[in-house]
C-alpha cells in the first residue's frame, strides 16, 4: 500500500475543483452500464463520486491523496494514484486530473516520480504532472474502456507531450472533445480547456472525432451545456467532425480543410533535400522560418510608461530634445503601416538627480508627480535612477539605420482575421507592447516581401492553430514569430524572382493605397 503524501500547503496539489454543470455534461458523454466499473483518479471533493453515486452507479472507487478532501469514506482511498498499484480494470476512468508543470511540483511529488516505471519511460522533467494520470488511466481500462477528462488544451502541441500523443494514438482513439476556449470554467484559473472522450482499443478506428467548439468568455449556464450535449444551433459555438490525430504531429482543433492549407502552406516553406533525424524532428525545422530570415527582438521597458511619455516639446531646451525617443505604441499599429508616434524620455549617464535639474529642467518637474511609483518599479536587481528605463533590451538592435517591421506583443483575434504587422522607419523604437523584426544582413528577399507574407491570411491561420495561443490572444513574443514558416525565394527560378519583385511593388503601393486583392494573388501564385 502506498502512503499518502502530507502537505498542508495551499493547493499544492494542482486542484481545480469541477463545477457540477461540467460534472453532469462529461457523465452524459459516457456510454456505460449500471454496473460498470468506475474509477475517478483524483476524486477531490467528490463531486464525480456524488454525481455518479445519484445516477445509480455503485461499483465506483476513487483516489485522492489529499487527506483533507477524503469525505467519501466508502469510495474513495487516501492514496496516491500514481504509485499505488492497482490490479483492476475499468470500464470508465472519469475526472479532473492535477496540472502541475514540473517546476511547480512539491518535493513529495517530485520523489513520487523519480524511480516510477511510466514516468521514465514516456516522460521528463520538462512534462507536466497531468501526463501521468492521462497514461496510467489508459493503462488501467478494459479494451473499449472510455477514457473522459477536463483537461488544459496545450498538451495536444507541445514538443514534451508527444510521447504521451503517441502512445494514444497506439493505444485507442478519439471519440469526441469539446473545446472551450475563454470561457471561465475554473475559479482562479483562466486556461483554455477541453474535454475530451477517448476509447481505448487495439484496432485502428478511423471513424471521425466529433468535436465541439465554444467560443465566449462568459461563465457557462445549464441551457448552453444542454445545447452543445444535443448539439443545438447556438451564439459561439461549432460543430465540427475531424480525422483522427496522427502520431508525430501537433493535434489541431481546426476543421480539415484549414489543416489542409496549413499543410500546403508548410510544404511550399519547406527547406529542400532535408532528411529526418529523430523522432522529435516534428519540432524542428523542416521549413524555412522568420527565425531564419529576421533578428526578432521585443521592445523596451520603461517600468513606467506614463512617466516617460511626454507630449508637448516644443517648449523643451535644446538639450532635452536630443534625449526624445520616437516610439510606436501597440494600439497605433495597422496592418502594413502605424498612425501615430509618441514621445517618451529617454535619459542615460546622468550622475545625479542636480545633473538632471540643471540640464534638463522640463523632464525634471515633470518626474516629480511620477517619482513614487517609479522608485517602486521593478528593478531587475539592478539599482536604477528613477529618471532611467529599467530594461532597455534589444537596444543595439533597435538602433540600426534600418526599416522595421513592429507588430503587437498581444493580439486579441475573437473578431478578427488578420494581424498587424507594420513597417515602420528607423529611429522609431518598441516599447514592451511590441516586437520588433529585423531582416538579417544575409536574406535577398526584400523587407517589403517579409511584410506581405506576415500579412498574409495563411499566417493568420498557421499562427491561430500553431502559435502561442492563450485563449482569444496570440502572443508575438520572439519564440514563437521566429516559428512562423517562410516562403523563400528560389533566385535562380525566373518566374519567383518576378513574383518577389511584384510583390514588392505592390506592398510598397498598399502603404499609401489600397491595392490588397492584387498584392494577395501575387502571393497566393507562390502557394501553388
Amino acid at each position: 500500500m502506498t502512503k499518502p503524501i502530507s502537505i498542508n500547503s495551499k493547493n499544492k496539489y494542482g486542484q481545480y475543483f469541477t463545477p457540477q454543470l461540467i460534472v453532469d455534461y462529461m457523465i452524459s458523454i459516457s456510454n456505460i452500464y449500471e454496473n460498470s466499473l468506475i474509477l475517478e483518479p483524483s476524486s477531490g471533493k467528490g463531486i464525480f463520486i456524488d454525481t455518479l453515486y445519484k445516477n445509480g452507479y455503485r461499483n465506483i472507487t476513487g483516489y485522492e491523496v489529499d487527506k483533507t478532501l477524503c469525505q467519501n469514506q466508502d469510495f474513495v482511498i487516501n492514496e496516491s494514484f500514481v504509485t499505488t498499484e492497482i490490479n483492476d480494470k475499468f470500464d470508465l476512468i472519469i475526472g479532473n486530473p492535477p496540472y502541475i508543470r514540473w517546476k511547480n511540483l512539491e518535493d513529495e511529488l517530485k520523489e513520487e516520480l523519480k524511480n516510477h516505471t511510466l514516468w521514465h519511460k514516456y516522460f521528463n522533467s520538462l512534462c507536466d504532472y497531468s501526463y501521468i494520470f492521462i497514461l496510467k488511466s489508459i493503462e488501467l481500462l478494459k479494451d473499449g474502456g472510455e477514457l473522459i477528462f477536463i483537461t488544459p488544451e496545450y498538451w495536444l502541441n507541445t514538443k514534451y507531450s508527444l510521447t504521451l500523443r503517441n502512445y494514444m494514438v497506439q493505444n485507442g482513439y478519439f471519440k469526441q472533445i469539446t473545446h472551450f476556449n475563454e470561457t471561465p470554467i475554473f475559479e482562479k484559473a483562466t486556461v483554455s480547456t477541453i474535454i475530451f472522450k477517448f476509447i481505448k482499443s487495439k484496432d485502428k478506428n478511423n471513424s471521425k472525432i466529433k468535436l465541439i467548439k465554444y467560443y465566449a468568455n462568459r461563465k457557462l449556464t445549464n441551457e448552453i451545456m444542454e445545447n452543445i450535449q444535443n448539439k443545438v444551433n447556438q451564439k459561439d459555438t461549432i460543430y465540427l467532425e475531424i480525422d483522427q490525430f496522427e502520431e508525430d504531429k501537433r493535434w489541431l482543433l481546426t476543421s480539415d480543410e484549414i489543416k489542409d492549407e496549413l499543410k500546403i502552406f508548410e510544404n511550399h516553406c519547406s527547406i529542400k533535400n532535408q532528411t529526418q533525424t529523430s523522432l522529435f524532428d516534428i519540432e524542428t525545422n523542416k521549413f524555412h522560418t522568420m527565425g531564419d530570415i529576421c533578428d526578432i527582438g521585443n521592445g523596451l521597458v520603461s517600468g513606467l510608461d506614463k512617466a516617460f511619455q511626454i507630449h508637448n516639446i516644443d517648449n523643451l531646451n535644446r538639450n532635452e530634445k536630443k534625449h526624445i525617443l520616437k516610439v510606436i505604441k501597440a494600439k497605433d499599429l495597422k496592418p502594413y503601416s502605424y498612425e501615430n508616434i509618441t514621445n517618451y524620455i529617454y535619459l542615460y549617464d546622468i550622475k545625479n538627480e542636480e545633473e538632471l535639474k540643471d540640464n534638463f529642467p522640463n523632464f525634471y518637474n515633470h518626474f516629480k508627480d511620477f517619482k513614487e511609483k517609479l522608485d517602486k518599479r521593478y528593478k531587475y536587481n539592478r539599482d536604477i535612477p528613477y529618471w532611467e528605463w529599467v530594461f532597455l533590451r534589444n537596444f543595439k538592435l533597435f538602433s540600426k539605420d534600418e526599416n522595421r517591421i513592429f507588430v503587437p506583443c498581444k493580439e486579441r483575434i475573437s473578431n478578427k482575421d488578420y494581424f498587424r504587422f507594420a513597417l515602420v522607419e528607423n529611429n522609431l523604437y518598441p516599447t514592451q507592447d511590441v516586437t520588433a523584426l529585423f531582416k538579417k544582413e544575409n536574406v535577398n528577399e526584400s523587407i517589403y516581401y517579409i511584410l506581405a507574407l506576415l500579412n498574409n491570411k495563411r499566417v493568420f491561420d498557421w499562427l491561430s492553430n500553431n502559435g502561442v495561443v492563450k485563449g482569444n490572444i496570440v502572443e508575438f513574443s520572439e519564440k514563437p514569430i521566429s516559428s512562423i514558416p517562410f516562403r523563400a525565394i528560389d533566385w535562380d527560378n525566373k518566374k519567383e524572382v518576378l513574383l518577389h519583385d511584384e510583390i514588392v511593388e505592390l506592398c510598397k503601393n498598399h502603404i499609401n493605397n489600397d491595392c490588397l486583392l492584387e498584392l494577395n494573388d501575387k502571393i497566393n501564385q507562390l502557394f501553388k
